[in-house]
């Protein structure tokens, strides 16, 4: 029993994963604002926010618009519901700055923000312009309740990522079992074929499941199912080359002939996913995933304390649950052997 203390291990970390992923709800965040064009005089701002408040914390709503560095608070004409406000400003001839970003603030919800490319009308831009200060400090009122962090196009998928890319650390994980496995039969220990098999395909089915998660998320936060990113076609590539591996085993008759080819091709299915998942989606510019192409990776703020305590899990419980597969895996390759030699 105690053995096993891993495999129990195994099914507590993903079910907590899973309870906690799909559970854990989004701190609130801002959608979009519905201006276009802001002019010199009275602007009329409508906020539309995601799991906010604003009703309910109707007396301390503000509504504040951001110019550079500098604030300009705006005042609250109408609160629709929870999710969206209208908020006036008025702005003078000459700005600061043409970086704008409008923000709402309840002490439910913090400050929330929305960044949108905007137009200027009779408005000159003077980086020296000072605006009348006022009196908040919204650095200090960003605090927001426990959750998973809002991030535009994400939304929801964010809980994805604690399938999708634990998928992907498992799949590296078991193909570097088998990698090592394959050198040992490359210097004659013939019995780790054996190691070296199981381990790539229980790889080779962590590699779909994370083509599928991806292909789901990519419907939901590209448009597609599929899309020409440098990424996505290096892992369709990588499956190709492992499946071609499986039916390179099943081609040859002689055994030791059998692991010393397949030891060989392994190796370099290793590397070839090494060069097409890890190096060449950072060499080109068109790869949408985070980290790659200039795009930002996840940062202190996406995989914040509240992730991490669901992601970090998720990585530990999907490879503890590879693994056992793969026990498993090598069982059944063993009685296949024995059948074979019978």
């Amino acid at each position: 029993m105690m053995k096993n203390w891993w495999k129990f291990l195994a099914v507590i970390l993903l079910t907590y994963v899973t309870l906690f992923s799909l559970l854990t709800p989004l701190v609130p965040g801002g959608l979009s604002v519905d201006i276009n064009e802001i002019n010199k005089g009275k602007n009329t701002i409508s906020f539309t926010g995601y799991n906010t408040h604003f009703l309910e914390g109707k007396t301390d709503l503000r509504g504040f618009i951001s110019i550079g560095t500098q604030w300009i608070e705006g005042r609250i004409l109408s609160v629709t519901d929870n999710a969206k406000f209208q908020f006036e400003v008025t702005l003078p001839d000459t700005l600061p700055s043409t970086q704008v970003a409008f923000y709402a603030y309840t002490p439910q919800d913090g400050a929330i923000y929305v960044s949108s490319a905007v137009g200027f009308k009779d408005i000159t831009i003077d980086e020296t312009k000072k605006l009348p200060a006022i009196q908040t400090n919204i650095e200090k009122e960003e605090h927001q309740p426990w959750g998973f962090p809002f991030q535009p196009i994400l939304f929801e998928t964010i809980r994805n990522l604690m399938f999708h890319v634990p998928m992907w650390f498992t799949m590296f994980f078991l193909m570097g079992i088998s990698l090592v496995a394959s050198f040992k039969v490359l210097n004659g220990k013939w019995e780790k074929d054996i190691v070296a098999v199981a381990s790539a395909k229980v790889g080779l089915v962590f590699c779909v499941l994370g083509l599928i998660t991806g292909s789901i998320w990519a419907r939901f936060t590209w448009g597609t199912w599929w899309t020409r990113d440098p990424q996505l076609n290096g892992a369709m590539i990588v499956f190709i080359v492992y499946a071609a591996y499986v039916l390179l085993r099943n081609s040859i008759e002689d055994e030791q002939k059998r692991a010393r080819l397949s030891a060989v091709f392994n190796i370099f299915a290793f590397i070839l996913m090494i060069l097409l998942l890890m190096v060449m989606p950072r060499m080109v510019d068109t790869s949408l995933h985070p980290g790659k192409s200039g795009n930002p990776a996840f940062s202190k703020y996406d995989l914040d304390s509240s992730l991490r305590t669901v992601f970090y899990p998720a990585v530990l419980g999907w490879a503890m649950l590879g693994y056992w597969i793969y026990t498993i895996q090598k069982k059944f390759e063993l009685l296949k052997q024995d059948k074979h030699a019978q």
